[in-house]
């Protein structure tokens, strides 16, 4: 015999009190907050990293035709650009090393090359790494563009002017030191295919990433917008940093 709750068969019953609280028997509702499921959308404040995400053009990635970084992003770590700090008189590379690593030391009394320093606390690994300039040693710690200027070239930066592109490989707001390792298993990965292992960083990374392309007019894929809206779901009040807020600017 079929089992009955106060006379109406279960299934009755449930399809009865669904009609009362349509929510409870919403499929979407445990779904929500499954690992790699579509999130609950957050409401981004005025000023806050959801708001100027949902802000950013959604497009497929253009073709790689024509990217090679020298040419069209300029040479490596050049002073002369017209990103924050540049014309400072030390190169980008060395002006990144003094503003993230402690305890520096010039090489030869210089001003601008670091001989060595201490990254207290990496943002992709969490994990402290001593660095010494050196042929063998100074990989340890690379400056990594935190949106790739590969994935840059395929997002709208092809339609910037040579002085913004060299402008945005340049770009404090662009460039963190961080775990050689960790950079090179990024190499050119958006969001949707690489996040730090370092969770406590996730939503600052995220929200650099979303400034750097509001500020250079690059758009987002919907894989990319989608896994940082995940990741942006667990900090909706980040906010969106900039050169003075997240003390991203190079000494001059």
């Amino acid at each position: 015999m079929t089992p009955r709750w106060g006379g109406v068969v279960p299934s009755v019953a449930a399809a009865v009190l669904c009609t009362v609280v349509l929510s409870a028997c919403d499929p979407r509702a445990g779904a929500a907050g499954a690992e790699g499921s579509a999130a609950p959308k957050a409401t981004g404040a005025e000023g806050s990293a959801v708001a100027a995400l949902d802000a950013l053009p959604v497009k497929g990635r253009a073709p790689k035709t024509g990217y090679d970084r020298t040419r069209v992003f300029g040479p490596a770590w050049s002073d002369n650009t017209t990103a924050p700090g540049g014309h400072n008189g030390c190169d980008t590379r060395n002006d990144v090393l003094r503003r993230d690593l402690a305890n520096v030391a010039g090489k030869n009394a210089s001003r601008c090359v670091v001989a060595s320093g201490v990254l207290e606390h990496d943002p992709y690994t969490g994990k402290r790494i001593d660095f010494t300039r050196g042929q063998t040693t100074s990989m340890a710690v690379q400056i990594d563009h935190i949106v790739a200027l590969s994935d840059a070239w395929q997002k709208g930066a092809q339609q910037l002017t040579q002085d913004q592109r060299e402008a945005l490989a340049n770009d404090g707001l662009n460039l963190i030191a961080a775990d050689g390792p960790a950079n090179q298993q990024k190499s050119d990965a958006d969001a949707a295919t690489w996040l730090p292992a370092n969770k406590s960083f996730r939503c600052p990374y995220v929200a650099r990433q979303i400034a750097v392309k509001k500020k250079y007019k690059l758009w987002v894929t919907s894989a990319e917008r989608d896994a940082m809206r995940r990741v942006l779901n667990t900090c909706p009040t980040q906010p969106l940093p900039d050169e003075q807020s997240a003390g991203v600017a190079f000494a001059r």
